[in-house]
């Protein structure tokens, strides 16, 4: 598998923060990772913790995405690992979705993530590589707001797993991960918006009230699941989705009620 060689080479999107930073730091040092992302001071700071390549790019434009992993090829050589991070969440319900609205979301979350696999897949086939996509627990439940970033979660999640079937016999896997709440920048400004509580910690604790650990998760957390998938211990596993939720898609919400007053005996 390509990630047994020393130093292969991954391209992260949305590396410059949250869960694409994490893979950066987690993927360092063994790895030789490429991160973009449209803010160039937050790809600074990655580069300096983390020793990643870095490079400008707003992924919907496309011309510029494919040039990047030719360009990263060119310089390396080859590619081992895609991982598909960039995203953006606006809520609106559907009746007041403005069409600018719907259609900037699908570019970003879903459109973008097909351009660059396309992009890489060649490379992948003859690295024997593999391509992890960020998708969302949002992809299976929704909530109010989520129209456009539920159908593109949903349409990404999907997407790595006709990728997974069509490229399998070539050595290739594809797979996803699907994300409850995480602490990330992101997460921090949905928490803002929410005004659930009276600071950050407070909201969080609101939000996680029904998930089985109680908690947000870390960039960390996810970062450690997409390396685990990109890595040879995963060489079976393919056009997969792992939640990495606490727990969240597996409660019944209407259940948590009985959490304080069931009894159990070991």
């Amino acid at each position: 598998m390509a990630l047994q060689q020393e130093k292969s080479v991954v391209l992260v999107t949305g590396g410059g923060s949250g869960i694409g930073a994490a893979v950066a730091e987690r993927l360092a040092g063994t790895n030789k990772v490429v991160v973009c992302d449209r803010r160039q001071s937050s790809l600074d700071a990655v580069a300096a913790k983390t020793g990643a390549e870095t490079a400008y790019l707003d992924i919907t434009d496309y011309g510029a995405a494919r040039k990047l992993v030719a360009d990263v090829v060119t310089r390396h050589g080859r590619l081992d690992g895609l991982v598909l991070n960039a995203g953006i969440v606006a809520t609106a319900p559907v009746a007041d979705m403005t069409i600018d609205d719907w259609n900037r979301q699908i570019d970003v979350n879903l459109t973008a993530p097909f351009v660059m696999a396309q992009a890489a897949l060649p490379h992948l086939i003859s690295s024997q590589g593999a391509i992890v996509a960020v998708s969302s627990v949002g992809a299976v439940q929704t909530g109010p707001g989520l129209g456009a970033y539920a159908a593109a979660k949903a349409g990404v999640s999907q997407l790595m797993k006709c990728i997974a079937y069509e490229n399998a016999r070539f050595g290739v896997r594809a797979n996803a991960v699907a994300p409850g709440w995480i602490r990330t920048e992101m997460g921090d400004e949905e928490m803002r918006a929410l005004s659930i509580g009276e600071d950050l910690e407070a909201a969080y604790r609101k939000v996680s009230e029904h998930v089985p650990q109680r908690r947000a998760g870390t960039a960390m957390e996810a970062a450690e699941v997409i390396a685990f998938l990109l890595s040879p211990s995963a060489s079976f596993v393919n056009g997969a989705v792992y939640a990495v939720d606490g727990g969240s898609l597996i409660a019944n919400s209407g259940m948590t009620y009985f959490d304080d007053h069931a009894s159990c005996s070991v």
